[in-house]
């Protein structure tokens, strides 16, 4: 018998969709909340979009950081509630310029297509099933934040794998890695939840 400790939403939801990793977890309890998300959020995507134009994704040196480094501009933003009224904009950026940097960096290095793809896919699954699970209000434990790495350890992983040399070997171990957690941490959860509340959560009917 499968048990599950289902965690409760919490209070802002977009808060839960950032998918932030210990790093940025880490920088934004250094500020306790006080900066808006939103800005450093634009920031460290715009500074990171400019960074892969001039083509540093492909590049073997420590430049390669530079954009991943650039993203974490966000990481202070995390502890924000995202009350505002364009906060939802953060999670969208970040998903964009964390794959826009994946797919730079592996196609910059000569990795097959099919790789990235799976790459790629096994970071989307995650994200839909984040959102998914928000809708039906079953939140994923607290664990699997760090335990997935987050956007920030995700893009640092990809830029270490070209400083060592081991690009291949690196994207292959983090691509297995992240489907056998995220799918089985996915599966193990969507079986042991209640089926009433999530029936309740599809019709629209109060718990």
């Amino acid at each position: 018998m499968i048990s599950v400790h289902m965690v409760p939403v919490p209070r802002s939801t977009v808060v839960a969709y950032r998918d932030d990793g210990p790093f940025s977890r880490g920088m934004g309890a250094l500020v306790a909340g006080q900066l808006p998300p939103l800005p450093p959020a634009i920031a460290g995507a715009f500074v990171t979009g400019i960074l892969l134009l001039v083509g540093v994704g492909g590049t073997d040196g420590l430049a390669v950081f530079a954009p991943a480094v650039a993203l974490l501009l966000a990481g202070p933003g995390s502890s924000h509630p995202h009350d505002g009224r364009l906060d939802w904009f953060v999670p969208p950026i970040l998903r964009t310029t964390e794959y826009v940097f994946v797919a730079a960096v592996c196609f910059g290095h000569d990795l097959h297509p099919v790789m990235i793809f799976a790459l790629l896919g096994a970071m989307a699954f995650h994200h839909y099933d984040l959102v998914y699970r928000i809708r039906q209000r079953v939140y994923p434990p607290h664990w699997l934040a760090t335990a997935g790495l987050g956007w920030d350890g995700r893009m640092l992983v990809v830029a270490a794998g070209v400083i060592i040399g081991q690009m291949t070997a690196v994207c292959v171990l983090l691509t297995v890695y992240l489907w056998c957690l995220f799918g089985w941490e996915s599966m193990t959860c969507w079986l042991a939840a209640p089926r009433s509340g999530v029936d309740a959560a599809d019709t629209g009917t109060p718990d």
